[in-house]
């Protein structure tokens, strides 16, 4: 990226005409927003329901690395992990903020790449861009994203509500973005040690899409409401599933156990992390990622949730003094760790 021959420098255009170029075709559709990007602030109107709010930064270098991140993709996943956590709220997303820092090695082009993703995110689960900052930076590339979400106040759910004996319940299936990763930083420093090193990719094409192009699971609090389920606790899994349920478990005053022939795991993500001498319930358990849901349950609707095929019970919720634990194969039990998401470097979220 450093050769911009070709390219047209930021600094033709200035950051009030970038933040315009880039944001041209960006349509508000939400009727809740009133006034979008061109003045001081966004001016928002809701009703009766209660406003969520989440923001999460990326810094290149530490959660991304752009010698395998294209910036399309960048750009997508950068709202997708910010639209999971208001999913996770049993919440609407409605709108979102995007800003940036950004250095003399990128190009107008590249921002519009990068633009292009967060347009298909915003698209994709019908979302506003409504505002932002644009600035210079000297070190990279930094990414900060602020979705704004709406809900009744009786439908959101809290990492708090866990009972003793609820159900403990995932969707999707778990491991595949950590694997994913891993197959990339394996190519990266292949090629760094040989610049004709062409990387293999083939074969690995959804474990890639999961860390490179994650989808926000805005599916599953509809198909909840759908089969009249509303969970008592729910997270989402971007640190790893250990650490997601020790959360549940610490706010909710719980303990918890899960069974090890219960997780979601693929063949193909079993396949790879063979390939790499990992264990896959290991990826799992700590991978980190995944962006799926993590949710409790009343026992009562264990005949509702085991009828669909995107959830799947994992456990269940017991008193706090019976432990977080992991019922291996063998029926040995293993200590929940929360090991978290390293991803390049720690990232932990706040919120």
């Amino acid at each position: 990226m450093d050769n911009l021959k070709g390219f047209t420098p930021l600094s033709k255009l200035g950051e009030f005409g970038v933040i315009k170029h880039i944001t041209r075709d960006f349509e508000l559709k939400q009727p809740g927003s009133l006034v979008g990007i061109g003045d001081d602030a966004c001016v928002l109107k809701f009703e009766e329901n209660r406003v969520l709010v989440t923001t999460d930064m990326l810094i290149e270098g530490i959660h991304f690395n752009l010698i395998y991140t294209p910036l399309k993709h960048l750009g997508y996943k950068a709202a997708m992990v910010n639209l999971s956590d208001i999913f996770a709220m049993n919440a609407i997303p409605r709108q979102i903020l995007v800003s940036i820092g950004i250095s003399a090695k990128f190009s107008l082009e590249h921002l519009e790449d990068l633009y292009e993703g967060i347009k298909l995110a915003c698209a994709q689960y019908d979302v506003d861009l409504v505002g932002g900052d644009t600035n210079p930076s000297l070190t990279g590339l930094v990414i900060s994203v602020t979705v704004i979400g709406e809900a009744r106040a009786e439908d959101i759910v809290y990492r708090n509500g866990a009972q003793d004996k609820d159900l403990i319940c995932v969707s999707g299936d778990l491991g595949a973005a950590y694997l994913g990763l891993q197959i990339l930083e394996r190519e990266k420093k292949l090629f760094q040690e040989n610049s004709n090193f062409q990387p293999k990719l083939e074969g690995y094409d959804y474990i890639l899409e999961r860390q490179l192009k994650p989808e926000a699971r805005g599916d599953i609090p509809k198909l909840l409401r759908e089969i009249n389920v509303k969970p008592t606790a729910m997270i989402d899994i971007s640190d790893g599933l250990s650490s997601e349920i020790l959360h549940i478990c610490s706010l909710s005053k719980l303990g918890c156990k899960i069974y090890q022939d219960k997780l979601p795991v693929l063949q193909e993500t079993e396949r790879v992390a063979e390939e790499l001498n990992l264990d896959p319930i290991t990826c799992a358990l700590n991978g980190g990622e995944d962006y799926e849901l993590l949710f409790t349950a009343s026992v009562k609707d264990f005949g509702a949730l085991s009828l669909q095929p995107q959830i799947h019970i994992i456990g269940h919720m017991s008193p706090s003094e019976a432990g977080t634990n992991l019922l291996g194969m063998n029926g040995e039990t293993i200590p929940l760790r929360a090991q978290g998401w390293n991803g390049l470097n720690p990232h932990h979220h706040l919120n």
